[in-house]
């Protein structure tokens, strides 16, 4: 999966996967092993607790104090949609149809109002760099006290945001104008991907049109990006992820663009590079080799990406995790740059970078703080190696302890998706199967 793309939810309607006291220890072993092998932080510094549990004081004065000096848009319909086991809620959205546009409103959680460049707790997420996803068990960017309290956009609490407001054209849903700046906004409600799925089925209920519209626009942007040679591995996600992902997508491309064509700036800049010409070759033919798996006559082109994504959407079900793996083998990894000369190749955008998950990733930050403060970091190329660095540690770390559950006789997705509970009967501990 594209670290550029929303994880999955969990499973809503299953219990949790059980396992007895002394898988939990062996569990337990091998995170610390692996922890100290990619020198993972899994504990904060008391200092970072403090000056984290401080920031959580006087919250509604401070964001009072703050609303002469932002955009007030706790008026504006505003939801946030997650995984029903989501901890801190980062991002929400807005949306509107206008004559000839659509407006969308995508609010960022303003971290960098809290976590400045003078503070403990910027130190600590310049090391950690990016929050370590392992099934059921997370290895924070930020202190929980902090990014699941005052950094969250809850329901029906004023919250700091940044705001990326976009018109997007109708016809060719590029942007007529983008604005960004700091917001103080009130969330009607937290959904779920199953709750969002809901409202698309019944526009009745309360933020079903609101749902309808975002879905309306994202269904339009995904195809667009599809016809445009952006590479899509997972082709069947449901209606709530694509509405995610697409305003996601389109709010951390419209800031980098801001960025690079109306200021002239370095800034952490997503790099994606393209497999050669043989790789691709090595890729395509592994993929048409697979059982009842073929590459439609139309497809094959001149560019390759259009060919997986055919492939992707006719495969059967079974055959999807093998296409994936075929064009993965083959891609370069991504890596954060203080230019985007060379462009997104998996996304096919000419200039692209992260600005939507400060919460969980260190680029985020970085890129808040210099669209407001239009200040560069001195140590920019710096924090880019080492950013690209840890996130290649955490996805290893990610991959080794999964290749563990498996040695255990786990489910790593089970695990991921419904969590774990140690039972002290042997019989109880099938691990949900």
């Amino acid at each position: 999966m594209s670290d550029d793309e929303p994880k999955p939810g969990s499973a809503e309607d299953q219990g949790p996967v059980t396992i007895t006291p002394e898988l939990a220890d062996r569990l337990a072993e091998k995170r610390e092993e692996l922890f100290e092998e990619f020198e993972i932080r899994d504990e904060f510094p008391n200092e970072v607790l403090r000056e984290a549990e401080a920031r959580t004081d006087g919250v509604y004065e401070e964001i009072e104090a703050e609303i002469d000096e932002r955009e007030d848009l706790r008026d504006l319909t505003t939801w946030t949609t997650d995984p029903v086991d989501a901890q801190d809620f980062d991002d929400a959205i807005s949306i509107e149809r206008e004559e000839g546009a659509y407006r969308l409103w995508v609010h960022i959680a303003d971290v960098t109002h809290y976590v400045t460049p003078d503070t403990a707790m910027w130190e600590e997420a310049v090391e950690r760099a990016n929050t370590v996803y392992l099934p059921d068990y997370t290895i924070h960017m930020l202190p929980p006290v902090l990014a699941e309290t005052v950094c969250s956009l809850v329901p029906n609490e004023d919250r700091l945001a940044h705001t990326v407001e976009m018109e997007i054209d109708d016809e060719t849903l590029s942007f007529e104008d983008i604005d960004i700046y700091k917001s103080v906004i009130n969330s009607d409600e937290r959904l779920t991907y199953k709750e969002c799925e809901n409202r698309l089925e019944d526009p009745s209920l309360p933020l079903g049109d609101e749902n309808a519209l975002a879905f309306e626009l994202a269904d339009r942007m995904h195809e667009q990006r599809k016809a445009d040679g952006s590479l899509v591995l997972n082709p069947r996600r449901d209606r709530a992820h694509t509405i995610i992902e697409e305003s996601m997508l389109k709010a951390n491309k419209a800031v980098t663009h801001t960025l690079m064509w109306d200021r002239g700036v370095e800034a952490m800049y997503r790099v994606h590079p393209q497999p050669t010409p043989d790789q691709w070759n090595e890729a395509l033919k592994e993929i048409q080799e697979l059982d009842g798996v073929s590459i439609p006559g139309e497809a094959w082109g001149d560019d390759p990406r259009k060919a997986v994504n055919a492939a992707l959407e006719e495969s059967p079900e079974r055959q999807l995790n093998k296409i994936q793996r075929a064009v993965l083998k083959v891609m370069p990894r991504a890596k954060y740059m203080n230019d985007p000369f060379g462009g997104h190749h998996a996304l096919n955008f000419d200039i692209y970078g992260h600005f939507t998950s400060p919460i969980r990733r260190l680029s985020d930050t970085i890129n808040h703080w210099i669209v407001h403060e239009n200040d560069v970091p001195e140590t920019l190329v710096e924090l880019c190696d080492h950013a690209s660095d840890k996130q290649k540690d955490g996805e290893t770390a990610e991959r080794l302890y999964k290749q563990f559950l498996q040695e255990q006789g786990l489910d790593p997705y089970a695990v991921n998706n419904r969590g774990v509970e140690v039972v002290e009967d042997p019989e109880e501990a099938k691990h949900g199967a």
